[in-house]
């Protein structure tokens, strides 16, 4: 019923995402007279995510619903596309759609729907406890020092390497390169990550960038500090790496997909992807290489490398009826158990740092302990509500290099014009 109120309005509304001064929020502050409102209230509350492509999120709703029958929540599923989810919320926060009661949120989010005045901050009655929380999933569920939401599932980049044919995982960008030869000599590719113009060319970018001591921006999430000369040459390693082809060609049309299925055919000796892929190339029956891989910290221009942070948070809508109920899901969400759940059931990387060392775990996930040390490691994608001009200037940049079309010192140098130029300065 709630639904049927608020239709004829969400329809009415623009797709494209509002720019910060137009939106509910309030000029682009973190105001909304929506934040007093409902705080005690309880009842039956909707959760929205993208599409479910893992075992636990429909056994942990299914468990809380047993224990809170007055409360229930009815999952909403979105499509599987991310910008499309983006979309969808931003028209639903415009209407002040009180079925969105809490979201799921990628990190990068956070801050350009924090800064909208979409997401209730967790403050007071609705705090949440975060000892025992990784600092870095902290940290992405905050906007200018405020929390605005709740860890849910963090993510840390891993290296994937042949460990049947290389014995000792390479640290550096030239122990991996150097160990090309190993992979030129067994007539298979070297290395890969995600190099198509999309979120994970912006991921492995910034990975090149940070991992040679340079950054993408400032604290403030404002002002470009990427035009720097250790940003230029940890972008030029994979530029270098193209031009010889120790990154073969095919891996500028890499997303996640083709990258793991490229290194599960055994034709890649080493690939950059994320921990899902750990569980599918050790157990699928089309994998060729089960029992003859390893993990590994992504190696750096001059020692171990820097993940970028990636991740969930769950966020409780400004305009949400029943926020009492909300919170109370939001620390469901954050409990040990479900955090395991959330492991064993999805392959999700948990937020709580005891769920890593638990050793039953550890055990049949060897690869927990290089994980955490990814996650702790890890730098976060700029932290700002400009965050899709800043993701696009990335892209659009690093894609130009590494096809050669502009080197890499032009490609830092106009990122940061880009970047500057979004921000309004």
């Amino acid at each position: 019923m709630r639904h049927a109120r608020i239709a004829a309005s969400i329809a009415a509304l623009s797709t494209i995402a509002l720019p910060l001064s137009a939106c509910g929020g309030g000029n682009g502050s973190t105001s909304n007279d929506a934040f007093a409102a409902h705080l005690k209230d309880r009842g039956p509350i909707t959760y929205v995510q993208g599409k479910v492509n893992d075992n636990a999120t429909h056994a942990i709703i299914d468990q809380w619903n047993k224990l809170h029958p007055d409360e229930k929540v009815t999952l909403k599923e979105q499509t599987d596309e991310a910008d499309q989810q983006h979309d969808d919320l931003v028209r639903n926060f415009d209407a002040k759609n009180p079925e969105y009661d809490v979201v799921s949120v990628d990190l990068v989010w956070t801050s350009e729907f924090a800064a909208k005045g979409y997401l209730q901050p967790l403050k007071g009655d609705m705090a949440i406890d975060t000892d025992g929380l990784l600092d870095s999933a902290v940290e992405g569920a905050q906007y200018n020092g405020v929390q605005y939401a709740a860890p849910q599932t963090s993510d840390g980049g891993m290296l994937y390497y042949r460990s049947d044919l290389v014995k000792t995982p390479p640290k550096t960008w030239k122990e991996l390169f150097d160990d090309c030869a190993i992979a030129r000599k067994a007539h298979i590719d070297c290395y890969a990550g995600q190099f198509n113009k999309y979120e994970g060319l912006t991921v492995n970018a910034s990975e090149a960038i940070n991992g040679a001591g340079g950054a993408i921006m400032a604290e403030d999430g404002k002002t470009p500090t990427v035009d720097s000369p250790e940003a230029a040459k940890g972008l030029q390693v994979l530029v270098d790496g193209f031009k010889s082809g120790d990154i073969p060609k095919s891996a500028i049309t890499y997303s996640e997909e083709e990258g793991r299925t490229a290194f599960e055919s055994g034709k890649l000796l080493f690939l950059r992807n994320w921990p899902y892929v750990y569980g599918l190339a050790a157990s699928e029956a089309s994998s060729k290489v089960k029992g003859k891989f390893d993990v590994a910290p992504l190696p750096g221009l001059d020692g171990v490398g820097a993940s970028t942070l990636g991740g969930h948070n769950a966020a409780i809508s400004a305009y949400s009826d029943h926020k009492a109920t909300a919170i109370d899901f939001l620390k469901f969400l954050e409990s040990a158990d479900i955090q395991k759940e959330y492991m064993e059931k999805g392959s999700l990387a948990p937020i709580r740092a005891e769920v890593y060392k638990d050793p039953a775990l550890v055990k049949k996930y060897p690869y927990l302990p290089t994980l955490l040390t990814s996650i702790e490691n890890a730098v976060p994608r700029p932290r700002t509500p400009f965050y899709p001009a800043v993701t696009k200037a990335i892209q659009d940049n690093a894609y130009a290099a590494l096809k050669g079309d502009k080197t890499a010192a032009e490609a830092v140098k106009d990122m940061a014009a880009a970047i500057k130029a979004a921000s309004g300065q």
